[in-house]
């Protein structure tokens, strides 16, 4: 071949090469670590020296540990863990770190989201993207993109919806997330108060907004529940943009998520955070909720909440959390959106 059709031939690999990288980025390829968790087989998962992070695309693009130093902070149920033996029912109510859409009430029924076959991409050594089936009962489909840092406990977890019908839908970010025990939940009540006790209880269909309930106090401007409230709901519209759970195995579960004031939140009464408390206390439900998204056909909207893991010790019998301590962490965090 002529020197002057090998450098053609030359220059258009390297025009070709050059258009892959531009079209599929310059990142290399990472495979996926995978680990075998409960009746799960292949689960991906990212970590670092110290915590690990395992997920469920089998059922729900879930989480379905976050661990510090082998201690999950997430419920995992007897079905996800197999330890029944038994397969009926078992997807019926996926466990641990769940994510999903709203308002509750109002948004239909989504099996493909919330219990569905979901893919997996690594898209870095320590992150991960999960991809939802498209609804049609919703007209979106789900991605979710995870990030732990490569020191320390601090993973970004994405919700992003995408709008795949041909008219515009309005959702909301709502987690779902099952914590290790009841604990103590702790919810720092900043922004203006609609509720007279700063919470209202969800019972019998409707919504009480002066409840009493010895399980749950107020002190030092934070709401607390330290125990299993007398009806498992409960809502909350703080615009402090976190909240904290202090486990009984000595983690202190946090997470951090924006608020937005000026925005229209959708749920019935417009709470900004939920919990779901079963008298069994053997888990709470933590679940920051985001404010109403309008979105147009093929648009998306997203929602970031930033997950955090400590050691600390849970309160010793008639002794409190120091709740000073706990601002003076959050400070020191600082804002992560």
């Amino acid at each position: 071949m002529p020197s002057n059709h090998r450098n053609l031939s030359c220059a258009w690999v390297g025009f070709v090469l050059l258009s892959l990288v531009t079209i599929y980025g310059s990142e290399p390829a990472h495979n996926l670590n995978q680990v075998d968790f409960g009746r799960f087989k292949a689960c991906p998962s990212i970590g670092n020296s110290t915590v690990r992070v395992v997920f469920c695309p089998q059922v729900g693009g879930r989480i379905l540990e976050y661990s510090l130093r082998g201690q999950n902070s997430l419920f995992v149920s007897k079905h996800d863990l197999g330890a029944d033996g038994a397969d009926i029912a078992w997807k019926d109510d996926p466990s641990a770190g769940r994510f999903d859409i709203g308002p509750e009430a109002i948004v239909p029924r989504r099996d493909e989201l919330f219990r569905g076959q979901w893919t997996a991409q690594s898209t870095g050594e320590r992150s991960l993207r999960l991809t939802s089936q498209s609804s049609s009962s919703t007209g979106v489909q789900l991605i979710r993109e995870f990030e732990l840092d490569e020191r320390g406990s601090r993973l970004r977890c994405t919700q992003r919806i995408k709008n795949i019908s041909d008219r515009s839908v309005e959702y909301c970010h709502w987690s779902r997330t099952l914590a290790a025990g009841a604990g103590i939940v702790l919810v720092p009540l900043e922004g203006f108060a609609r509720f007279p006790k700063r919470y209202v209880r969800y019972e019998n269909g409707g919504i009480l907004i002066r409840p009493e309930d010895p399980g749950i106090r107020i002190r030092d401007g934070f709401l607390e529940i330290i125990g299993p409230p007398t009806t498992p709901k409960l809502g909350m519209d703080s615009f402090a943009g976190w909240v904290a759970h202090q486990q009984k195995s000595g983690l202190l579960f946090i997470k951090q998520y924006p608020t937005h004031p000026g925005m229209h939140y959708n749920e019935v009464a417009g709470i900004t955070l939920s919990t779901w408390a079963p008298a069994s206390g053997e888990t709470v439900e933590i679940e920051p909720i985001g404010p109403a998204e309008q979105i147009a056909p093929g648009g998306e909207a997203s929602f970031t909440e930033t997950w955090w893991l400590f050691e600390s010790k849970f309160p010793e019998a008639g002794q409190a959390i120091d709740l000073a301590a706990l601002r003076l962490r959050l400070q020191e965090l600082g804002k992560t959106w």
